[in-house]
Protein backbone atom coordinates (compact mmCIF):
# COMPACT_ATOMS: atom_id res chain seq x y z
CA UNK A 1 0.00 0.00 0.00
CA UNK A 2 2.85 2.51 0.98
CA UNK A 3 4.57 1.79 -2.56
CA UNK A 4 1.26 2.57 -4.19
CA UNK A 5 1.02 6.04 -2.72
CA UNK A 6 4.78 6.56 -3.15
CA UNK A 7 4.05 5.52 -6.85
CA UNK A 8 1.07 7.76 -6.86
CA UNK A 9 3.10 10.91 -5.47
CA UNK A 10 6.15 10.16 -8.38
CA UNK A 11 3.30 10.50 -10.82
CA UNK A 12 1.80 13.70 -9.89
CA UNK A 13 5.05 15.36 -9.32
CA UNK A 14 6.27 14.29 -12.78
CA UNK A 15 2.96 15.85 -14.25
CA UNK A 16 3.75 19.02 -12.92
CA UNK A 17 7.36 18.50 -14.61
CA UNK A 18 5.97 17.60 -17.58
CA UNK A 19 3.51 20.47 -17.98
CA UNK A 20 6.23 23.70 -17.15
CA UNK A 21 8.17 21.44 -19.99
CA UNK A 22 5.16 21.91 -22.57
CA UNK A 23 4.61 24.97 -21.69
CA UNK A 24 7.37 26.41 -22.82
CA UNK A 25 6.41 25.03 -26.34
CA UNK A 26 3.49 26.83 -26.42
CA UNK A 27 4.39 29.98 -24.65
CA UNK A 28 2.53 33.17 -25.91
CA UNK A 29 0.29 31.02 -27.56
CA UNK A 30 -2.40 30.14 -25.00
CA UNK A 31 -5.29 32.99 -24.36
CA UNK A 32 -4.51 35.39 -21.58
CA UNK A 33 -7.32 33.39 -20.17
CA UNK A 34 -6.67 30.35 -20.20
CA UNK A 35 -6.85 28.27 -17.31
CA UNK A 36 -3.76 26.61 -16.14
CA UNK A 37 -5.65 24.22 -13.75
CA UNK A 38 -6.33 22.52 -16.74
CA UNK A 39 -2.75 21.86 -18.28
CA UNK A 40 -1.82 20.22 -14.96
CA UNK A 41 -4.82 18.09 -14.57
CA UNK A 42 -4.56 16.57 -18.14
CA UNK A 43 -0.93 16.41 -17.79
CA UNK A 44 -0.75 14.40 -14.63
CA UNK A 45 -3.86 12.27 -15.78
CA UNK A 46 -2.55 11.02 -19.12
CA UNK A 47 1.35 10.60 -16.55
CA UNK A 48 -1.06 8.31 -14.31
CA UNK A 49 -2.56 6.77 -16.95
CA UNK A 50 0.18 5.67 -19.20
CA UNK A 51 2.92 4.93 -15.96
CA UNK A 52 0.23 2.67 -14.43
CA UNK A 53 -1.11 1.44 -17.59
CA UNK A 54 2.53 0.18 -18.64
CA UNK A 55 3.44 -1.33 -14.73
CA UNK A 56 0.25 -3.17 -15.39
CA UNK A 57 1.10 -4.66 -18.49
CA UNK A 58 4.68 -5.33 -17.42
CA UNK A 59 3.11 -7.47 -14.28
CA UNK A 60 1.00 -9.40 -17.37
CA UNK A 61 3.80 -9.77 -19.27
CA UNK A 62 5.36 -11.63 -16.10
CA UNK A 63 2.80 -14.20 -15.70
CA UNK A 64 2.49 -15.19 -19.30
CA UNK A 65 6.35 -14.35 -20.55
CA UNK A 66 8.39 -14.19 -17.68
CA UNK A 67 11.81 -12.80 -18.56
CA UNK A 68 13.59 -16.43 -17.24
CA UNK A 69 11.74 -18.57 -20.12
CA UNK A 70 13.16 -16.30 -22.69
CA UNK A 71 14.30 -12.83 -22.76
CA UNK A 72 14.59 -12.37 -26.44
CA UNK A 73 10.78 -12.96 -26.99
CA UNK A 74 9.81 -10.86 -24.07
CA UNK A 75 11.45 -7.85 -25.35
CA UNK A 76 9.99 -8.35 -28.97
CA UNK A 77 6.93 -8.34 -27.23
CA UNK A 78 7.24 -5.94 -25.02
CA UNK A 79 8.62 -2.99 -27.02
CA UNK A 80 5.67 -2.59 -29.66
CA UNK A 81 3.32 -3.04 -26.91
CA UNK A 82 4.80 -0.19 -24.81
CA UNK A 83 4.86 2.11 -27.59
CA UNK A 84 1.26 1.59 -28.55
CA UNK A 85 0.04 1.86 -25.26
CA UNK A 86 2.20 4.69 -24.39
CA UNK A 87 0.80 6.51 -27.65
CA UNK A 88 -2.42 5.76 -27.26
CA UNK A 89 -2.54 6.84 -23.55
CA UNK A 90 -1.27 10.16 -24.77
CA UNK A 91 -2.87 10.94 -27.98
CA UNK A 92 -6.03 9.74 -26.90
CA UNK A 93 -6.61 12.17 -24.29
CA UNK A 94 -5.00 14.77 -25.58
CA UNK A 95 -7.57 15.07 -28.61
CA UNK A 96 -10.26 15.04 -26.21
CA UNK A 97 -8.54 17.86 -24.18
CA UNK A 98 -8.72 19.40 -27.73
CA UNK A 99 -11.86 19.07 -28.80
CA UNK A 100 -13.65 19.71 -25.82
CA UNK A 101 -11.97 21.32 -22.75
CA UNK A 102 -9.57 23.58 -24.58
CA UNK A 103 -8.56 24.10 -28.12
CA UNK A 104 -4.78 23.29 -28.58
CA UNK A 105 -2.59 26.38 -30.03
CA UNK A 106 -3.10 26.21 -34.22
CA UNK A 107 0.17 27.13 -35.28
CA UNK A 108 2.26 24.37 -33.02
CA UNK A 109 -0.38 21.90 -32.78
CA UNK A 110 1.07 19.54 -34.94
CA UNK A 111 4.70 20.05 -33.16
CA UNK A 112 2.95 19.78 -29.61
CA UNK A 113 1.74 16.40 -30.56
CA UNK A 114 4.38 15.10 -31.68
CA UNK A 115 6.52 16.46 -28.66
CA UNK A 116 4.19 15.39 -26.09
CA UNK A 117 4.13 11.95 -27.65
CA UNK A 118 7.94 11.29 -27.92
CA UNK A 119 8.61 12.97 -24.74
CA UNK A 120 5.95 10.55 -23.00
CA UNK A 121 7.41 7.59 -24.63
CA UNK A 122 10.39 7.98 -24.06
CA UNK A 123 9.73 9.09 -19.83
CA UNK A 124 7.35 5.35 -20.25
CA UNK A 125 10.18 3.49 -21.09
CA UNK A 126 12.72 4.83 -18.55
CA UNK A 127 10.10 4.12 -16.46
CA UNK A 128 9.64 0.93 -17.44
CA UNK A 129 13.79 0.57 -17.12
CA UNK A 130 13.16 1.46 -13.78
CA UNK A 131 10.85 -0.97 -13.07
CA UNK A 132 12.74 -4.01 -15.65
CA UNK A 133 16.00 -3.39 -13.29
CA UNK A 134 14.14 -2.84 -9.87
CA UNK A 135 12.53 -6.59 -10.82
CA UNK A 136 15.87 -8.28 -12.27
CA UNK A 137 17.65 -6.90 -9.01
CA UNK A 138 15.25 -8.15 -6.46
CA UNK A 139 15.57 -11.70 -8.75
CA UNK A 140 19.10 -11.70 -8.40
CA UNK A 141 19.15 -10.70 -5.06
CA UNK A 142 16.86 -13.29 -4.08
CA UNK A 143 18.85 -16.39 -6.13
CA UNK A 144 21.36 -15.12 -4.31
CA UNK A 145 20.15 -15.90 -1.41
CA UNK A 146 18.80 -19.32 -1.98
CA UNK A 147 22.30 -20.19 -3.66
CA UNK A 148 23.84 -19.62 -0.16
CA UNK A 149 20.89 -21.63 1.58
CA UNK A 150 21.25 -24.02 -0.71
CA UNK A 151 25.24 -24.42 0.04
CA UNK A 152 24.51 -24.04 3.47
CA UNK A 153 21.59 -27.44 3.18
CA UNK A 154 24.16 -28.69 0.83
CA UNK A 155 26.96 -28.92 3.87
CA UNK A 156 24.91 -29.75 5.76
CA UNK A 157 23.65 -32.78 4.10
CA UNK A 158 27.13 -33.58 3.72
CA UNK A 159 28.06 -33.59 6.79
CA UNK A 160 25.05 -35.44 8.17
CA UNK A 161 25.73 -38.44 5.47
CA UNK A 162 29.58 -38.54 6.61
CA UNK A 163 27.75 -38.57 10.26
CA UNK A 164 25.46 -41.18 8.93
CA UNK A 165 28.51 -43.69 7.44
CA UNK A 166 30.93 -43.07 10.10
CA UNK A 167 28.83 -43.04 12.92
CA UNK A 168 29.98 -45.93 16.05
CA UNK A 169 26.93 -47.85 15.19
CA UNK A 170 27.77 -48.45 11.77
CA UNK A 171 31.39 -48.89 12.18
CA UNK A 172 30.75 -51.51 14.71
CA UNK A 173 28.74 -53.34 13.09
CA UNK A 174 31.22 -53.59 10.34
CA UNK A 175 33.84 -53.97 12.49
CA UNK A 176 31.78 -57.05 14.26
CA UNK A 177 31.04 -58.36 10.71
CA UNK A 178 34.77 -58.35 9.40
CA UNK A 179 35.97 -59.53 12.83
CA UNK A 180 33.90 -62.48 12.37
CA UNK A 181 35.54 -63.03 8.29
CA UNK A 182 38.41 -63.19 8.96
CA UNK A 183 38.54 -66.84 11.24
CA UNK A 184 35.69 -67.77 9.04
CA UNK A 185 36.40 -66.80 5.13
CA UNK A 186 39.78 -64.75 4.48
CA UNK A 187 38.92 -64.28 0.68
CA UNK A 188 35.58 -62.80 1.72
CA UNK A 189 36.99 -60.44 4.31
CA UNK A 190 39.46 -58.81 1.47
CA UNK A 191 36.19 -58.64 -0.58
CA UNK A 192 34.66 -56.99 2.66
CA UNK A 193 37.28 -54.41 3.00
CA UNK A 194 37.54 -53.97 -0.25
CA UNK A 195 33.82 -52.85 -0.41
CA UNK A 196 34.06 -51.32 2.72
CA UNK A 197 36.95 -48.48 1.43
CA UNK A 198 34.82 -48.12 -2.09
CA UNK A 199 32.00 -46.89 0.42
CA UNK A 200 34.43 -44.50 2.18
CA UNK A 201 36.07 -43.37 -0.94
CA UNK A 202 32.35 -42.41 -2.87
CA UNK A 203 31.87 -40.48 0.45
CA UNK A 204 34.56 -38.67 -0.07
CA UNK A 205 34.61 -37.73 -3.40
CA UNK A 206 31.13 -37.31 -3.87
CA UNK A 207 30.96 -34.30 -0.89
CA UNK A 208 31.17 -31.36 -3.22
CA UNK A 209 29.29 -32.38 -6.18
CA UNK A 210 25.78 -31.46 -6.43
CA UNK A 211 24.64 -34.02 -8.99
CA UNK A 212 25.94 -37.05 -9.96
CA UNK A 213 25.01 -39.94 -12.70
CA UNK A 214 22.52 -42.57 -11.85
CA UNK A 215 25.69 -44.70 -12.90
CA UNK A 216 27.80 -43.84 -10.00
CA UNK A 217 25.37 -44.16 -7.82
CA UNK A 218 24.74 -47.37 -8.31
CA UNK A 219 28.27 -48.37 -8.36
CA UNK A 220 28.28 -47.12 -5.05
CA UNK A 221 25.30 -48.82 -3.84
CA UNK A 222 26.74 -52.19 -5.17
CA UNK A 223 29.52 -52.20 -2.67
CA UNK A 224 27.26 -50.53 -0.31
CA UNK A 225 24.53 -53.66 -0.71
CA UNK A 226 27.40 -55.65 -0.59
CA UNK A 227 28.21 -54.94 3.49
CA UNK A 228 24.45 -55.42 4.34
CA UNK A 229 24.02 -58.76 2.05
CA UNK A 230 27.16 -59.96 4.50
CA UNK A 231 25.76 -59.05 7.34
CA UNK A 232 22.39 -60.22 6.63
CA UNK A 233 23.17 -62.66 4.59
CA UNK A 234 20.15 -64.27 2.99
CA UNK A 235 17.66 -62.49 5.35
CA UNK A 236 17.45 -59.54 2.50
CA UNK A 237 17.81 -59.20 -0.64
CA UNK A 238 18.31 -56.54 -3.14
CA UNK A 239 17.12 -56.51 -6.43
CA UNK A 240 18.13 -53.72 -8.79
CA UNK A 241 17.03 -53.31 -12.70
CA UNK A 242 17.98 -50.01 -14.44
CA UNK A 243 18.58 -49.49 -18.10
CA UNK A 244 21.42 -47.92 -19.81
CA UNK A 245 19.42 -44.82 -20.74
CA UNK A 246 18.56 -44.30 -17.65
CA UNK A 247 21.90 -44.02 -15.87
CA UNK A 248 22.74 -41.25 -17.44
CA UNK A 249 20.41 -39.36 -15.53
CA UNK A 250 21.32 -37.36 -12.10
CA UNK A 251 20.32 -37.50 -9.23
CA UNK A 252 21.61 -35.71 -5.93
CA UNK A 253 24.66 -37.33 -4.25
CA UNK A 254 23.75 -40.08 -1.61
CA UNK A 255 20.33 -40.00 -2.03
CA UNK A 256 19.76 -43.21 -3.47
CA UNK A 257 22.07 -44.89 -0.07
CA UNK A 258 19.74 -42.66 1.92
CA UNK A 259 16.65 -44.93 0.83
CA UNK A 260 18.34 -47.93 1.29
CA UNK A 261 19.74 -47.31 4.62
CA UNK A 262 16.21 -46.21 5.28
CA UNK A 263 14.63 -49.59 4.11
CA UNK A 264 16.80 -51.78 6.88
CA UNK A 265 16.52 -48.65 9.29
CA UNK A 266 12.71 -49.33 9.75
CA UNK A 267 12.29 -52.45 9.10
CA UNK A 268 12.60 -56.10 10.33
CA UNK A 269 15.00 -57.93 8.92
CA UNK A 270 14.97 -61.79 9.77
CA UNK A 271 15.12 -65.30 8.90
CA UNK A 272 11.22 -65.52 9.31
CA UNK A 273 10.77 -62.25 8.00
CA UNK A 274 13.22 -61.54 5.30
CA UNK A 275 13.49 -58.01 3.92
CA UNK A 276 12.81 -56.96 -0.10
CA UNK A 277 14.01 -54.00 -1.70
CA UNK A 278 13.68 -53.19 -5.45
CA UNK A 279 15.10 -50.69 -7.12
CA UNK A 280 14.29 -49.60 -10.83
CA UNK A 281 13.70 -46.65 -12.99
CA UNK A 282 9.62 -45.67 -13.61
CA UNK A 283 8.70 -42.63 -15.94
CA UNK A 284 12.16 -40.94 -14.86
CA UNK A 285 11.90 -40.97 -11.64
CA UNK A 286 13.82 -43.62 -9.15
CA UNK A 287 12.08 -46.32 -7.51
CA UNK A 288 13.11 -47.82 -3.90
CA UNK A 289 10.20 -50.34 -3.02
CA UNK A 290 10.54 -52.74 -0.28
CA UNK A 291 7.74 -55.19 1.72
CA UNK A 292 6.47 -52.99 4.93
CA UNK A 293 7.79 -54.60 8.32
CA UNK A 294 7.97 -51.88 10.68
CA UNK A 295 10.59 -52.89 13.38
CA UNK A 296 9.49 -52.30 16.98
CA UNK A 297 13.17 -50.61 17.90
CA UNK A 298 13.82 -48.22 15.22
CA UNK A 299 17.79 -47.93 14.90
CA UNK A 300 19.09 -44.26 16.09
CA UNK A 301 19.42 -41.95 13.23
CA UNK A 302 18.81 -38.60 12.65
CA UNK A 303 15.10 -38.58 11.22
CA UNK A 304 15.62 -36.38 8.29
CA UNK A 305 16.32 -38.60 5.04
CA UNK A 306 13.93 -37.86 3.46
CA UNK A 307 12.88 -34.63 4.07
CA UNK A 308 16.97 -34.15 3.30
CA UNK A 309 16.29 -35.51 -0.23
CA UNK A 310 13.30 -33.47 -0.55
CA UNK A 311 15.39 -29.82 0.49
CA UNK A 312 18.04 -30.79 -1.76
CA UNK A 313 15.65 -31.59 -4.86
CA UNK A 314 14.30 -28.56 -4.29
CA UNK A 315 16.75 -26.37 -5.83
CA UNK A 316 16.77 -28.91 -8.88
CA UNK A 317 13.51 -29.28 -9.58
CA UNK A 318 10.22 -28.86 -9.09
CA UNK A 319 8.74 -32.62 -9.38
CA UNK A 320 8.14 -33.73 -5.47
CA UNK A 321 9.76 -36.81 -3.76
CA UNK A 322 6.44 -39.40 -3.63
CA UNK A 323 6.03 -41.53 -0.65
CA UNK A 324 3.77 -44.38 -0.56
CA UNK A 325 2.60 -46.78 2.60
CA UNK A 326 0.11 -49.09 1.16
CA UNK A 327 -0.98 -52.25 0.40
CA UNK A 328 1.93 -54.13 2.34
CA UNK A 329 4.75 -52.09 1.03
CA UNK A 330 6.66 -48.56 1.30
CA UNK A 331 7.62 -46.78 -1.69
CA UNK A 332 9.71 -43.55 -2.46
CA UNK A 333 9.94 -42.56 -5.78
CA UNK A 334 12.67 -39.99 -6.67
CA UNK A 335 12.84 -37.63 -9.31
CA UNK A 336 16.23 -37.80 -12.38
CA UNK A 337 17.29 -35.24 -14.05
CA UNK A 338 18.68 -34.68 -17.08
CA UNK A 339 21.93 -34.08 -18.23
CA UNK A 340 22.44 -30.54 -18.44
Amino acid sequence: MREKKSRFIYMVLAGVLITFILDLLVKNELPHDHPRIYDFLITIFITILAWEGNIRIDNWLNNRFPWEASAKKRILLQLPVTVLFSAMAIYLPMRAFDLFVCELPGGKRAMFVVVCLVVGIIISFTILSIEVSTQFFGKWKKSLLEVEKYKAESLAAQLQNLKDQVNPHFMFNNLSVLSSLVYKDQDKAVDFINQLSKVYRYVLDSRNMELVSLEEELTFIKSYTFLLQIRFDKNVEFKIEVGEVDRRLLLPPMALQILVENTIKHNEVSQESPLKVNVFVEQHKLVVKNNLQPRSNVEPGSKTGIKNIEERYRFFTDELVEVDSSNGFFTVKIPLLKTK
